[in-house]
Order: structure tokens, then C-alpha cells, then sequence
């Protein structure tokens, strides 16, 4: 609990800052899911109108193009990613980019896993981007659009060519609903609902441009393909996939939430009002940060800074100064003081990444809850600071 320092006098509202599963949209309530089908076969008429309606709305919130595919997949986004890179890597060399745990984890799986020898890595570190001109486009090339565990995004596609031999293969997962993807420039897209609109876990989307979807057709890979993978029979796309005919048996309870989601940021303006919560959010953190000295972003260039997952880090000279197991020990040590509080939860950072703070900004989240959270992490930082030096 805290020590002699008072505590603010405003609290969040709603202290869930997770950065996945993230916080429930503003106003959710279970009741609002009584109209999921429980109980029915995802095959029945009224399971496959559930998920076919999940897809339409999810095109339509995100404005993906008519002629690319969205399907709903098992094992959440990283289902969707494995999905896509078993099944249509090894046609060309690969450029893999990595920035962060999440990206690494797939240079792990290419390089180890699927042990593709023409695999090159291109990594920065955490609070970097790596640099894009060295990407080969004659070359597959995967990455992240938004790195979760370092708040570091790529500002935009300008980096990819539209003309481009190989594939983009793109983790979205903590991008899509709160960034504007370039989709021509992107032929597979994935993510879980369970991030930006706060839905429930263990569902995944993938999306595939025309080129990704010719390349299924055309492209057997070496190795063995687990029947959770398969996307085409035949040397046909299964098309089943792409209307709500899911792999494996999905929660209706779960698709149900994401209908309610769905139709909530349509209620506010779908992805122009999305876009416009979240960097909205975003400021609040940013204004703080500009004003106070203990604390800078992990991210380096403003351009780059993750309007969704916002990475920071402490510069007080007298904690940067400490070995780096104490510098982790106190930050861990805020985290535990503002959950004891219950002000924030789940704000730590990412186990992989730099010590520090992770705070969700996404469009579920309130700005007037960040506002009031900044004041409670001025306290937690002074409060941990007091009891360094007692």
C-alpha cells in the first residue's frame, strides 16, 4: 500500500490497461450478448449467418478491399500468422523483420521451425525500427506492423513498393482498428479481436490479398501441412474458410462479443472514429510524458510511437543509475503499488522487452481514465522513490 505521499484525488474509472486480452469497450455488458446461439452447431444456418455476418462486418469497419479474403481461424493471431507462414513460405527467399519479441518469435519459428535456409533476418532493437530500405521485395517479407512489446510501429507502407514480386506477410494484431493499414501493400494481414476491441481470446482473422491467394494455389510446400493449416484441397482455396466455415469449432459466445464490438465502433464513427479515439488517447500519455521528467517512451522517433501499445521507460538519473535487475525491481514494484490501488492493472512491461511501463491506449479506452491514470503514475513513481531512498 502507499507509504507517506497522499494519492490523487481522482481515480480511472476503469483501471484495465492490459495490452491483451484488452479492455472491454465502453458500456459493454454480458446482457448484451444474449443473443449469441449457444448451445447450436456452428454449422446450423444460424451459426454460419453469425460468422458470416462477423466477416462482413469486418470488412466493412476496416474497408478492406472486395476482392480480398477474410477468414476466422483457431488459435488467435498466432494461429492466423503460423497459418500463413507454413503454408506460403518457401516459394522465394524470405526477409524477415523483427523489432520486438513478437517479430522474433517469428524469425524463430521460419529460420528453426520451418529451418528455411534463403531466410534473412533484419532486426533493430527495442525502441528502433530496423532499416526499411534494406528489404528485398523480390524476396517474401514478414513483419509487424506495430510491435506490441516495444510500442514501436512502422508509420506507414511508403517503405513498400505496389509493385513487389514477393508477399507481405503482416502481423496486425495490436495495429488493425486504431492504425490505417495500406492494404494493397499488404497480401496477408492477421490479428485477434481479443487486442484492439477488446474481444474475447483464441480467435483469429486472416486476410489475403489476390496474390496471397494465388500463391496457395500454385505453391505446395515441403514440409508436412497440419490439417489446422490447410487452407486449399485440390490446389483450390478451401473457400468454405473465407465464409464463415471455420476450421475448428468456434465460440459462438466468444464471435457474439465480437459482433457487439463491431457494431460499437460503428456507432462511433467506425475506423475514422477508431483511429481518432486512439491517437486521442495517445496525446493524453504524450503531453504527460512531454511534462515530466522521470519518464521518456521506449520508442526513439515520434513517428513511430504505437498509439495502441504505448512502451515507456524510466530516466531518472538516480534509478537509471541502479544495476539493471534494480531498475526492473523498482518498475515492477510501481506496477504492483498501482494494482494494489486498483487503479491499473497488467501495466508492466512485457516480459522480453526493456523494465519499464505498457499502457493500452486503444480505441476502448477511455481518454479521461489516461488523464486521471498520469497522476496516479507520478505517485507511484514518487512513492517507490521515497521508500529507494528510506
Amino acid at each position: 500500500m502507499s507509504g507517506s505521499l497522499a494519492t490523487p484525488d481522482v481515480r480511472p474509472a476503469n483501471p484495465n490497461f492490459s495490452s491483451g486480452p484488452c479492455s472491454k469497450r465502453p458500456g459493454w455488458s454480458l446482457e448484451g450478448l444474449a443473443d449469441a446461439p449457444l448451445g447450436r452447431s456452428h454449422r446450423a444456418k444460424i451459426g454460419k449467418a453469425k460468422l458470416a455476418e462477423a466477416i462482413d462486418l469486418t470488412r466493412e469497419v476496416l474497408k478492406v478491399p472486395a476482392d480480398y479474403r477474410i477468414g476466422i481461424v483457431p488459435a488467435s493471431d498466432t494461429g492466423a500468422v503460423e497459418m500463413a507462414l507454413w503454408s506460403l513460405l518457401g516459394a522465394r527467399p524470405v526477409d524477415m523483420l523483427a523489432w520486438e519479441s513478437f517479430g522474433s518469435g517469428w524469425v524463430t519459428d521460419v529460420m528453426k521451425q520451418l529451418k528455411l535456409e534463403d531466410a534473412r533476418k533484419i532486426e533493430a532493437p527495442y525502441g528502433e525500427l530496423p532499416d526499411l530500405s534494406t528489404v528485398d521485395f523480390s524476396h517474401d517479407v514478414v513483419f509487424t506492423w506495430n510491435g506490441t512489446t516495444s510500442g514501436v510501429r512502422v508509420p506507414n507502407a511508403d517503405w513498400i513498393p505496389a509493385d513487389r514480386e514477393g508477399l507481405t506477410i503482416c502481423d496486425a494484431t495490436s495495429a488493425v482498428f486504431a492504425q490505417d493499414l495500406d492494404y494493397p501493400k499488404l497480401d496477408v494481414v492477421t490479428f485477434s479481436w481479443q487486442k484492439v476491441l477488446g474481444g474475447e481470446a483464441a480467435h483469429g482473422v486472416l486476410i489475403l490479398s489476390p496474390r496471397a491467394v494465388e500463391r496457395l494455389e500454385s505453391y505446395t510446400p515441403s514440409w508436412p501441412m497440419p490439417k489446422i493449416f490447410r487452407l486449399t484441397k485440390g490446389g483450390k482455396l478451401i473457400e468454405g474458410v473465407f465464409k464463415g466455415e471455420t476450421i475448428n469449432t468456434p465460440s459462438m459466445l466468444c464471435v457474439e462479443d465480437y459482433l457487439d464490438a463491431l457494431k460499437w465502433a460503428q456507432s462511433i464513427g467506425g475506423l475514422e472514429g477508431l483511429l481518432a479515439r486512439a491517437d486521442g488517447n495517445l496525446k493524453v500519455l504524450a503531453d504527460w510524458v512531454d511534462r515530466t521528467g522521470w519518464v521518456e517512451f521506449l520508442a526513439n522517433d515520434p513517428a513511430t510511437r504505437s498509439n495502441t501499445s504505448v512502451c515507456l521507460k524510466v530516466v531518472d538519473p538516480e534509478i537509471t543509475a541502479l544495476a539493471d535487475d534494480q531498475q526492473a525491481a523498482f518498475a515492477k514494484a510501481m506496477v504492483s503499488a498501482l494494482d494494489a490501488e486498483g487503479i491499473a492493472y497488467d501495466i508492466g512491461a512485457y516480459r522480453d522487452a526493456p523494465s519499464g511501463l505498457r499502457i493500452w491506449t486503444g480505441a476502448t479506452i477511455e481518454a479521461s481514465d489516461l488523464t486521471a491514470l498520469v497522476g496516479w503514475l507520478d505517485w507511484a513513481f514518487a512513492d517507490q522513490k521515497e521508500k529507494l531512498s528510506a
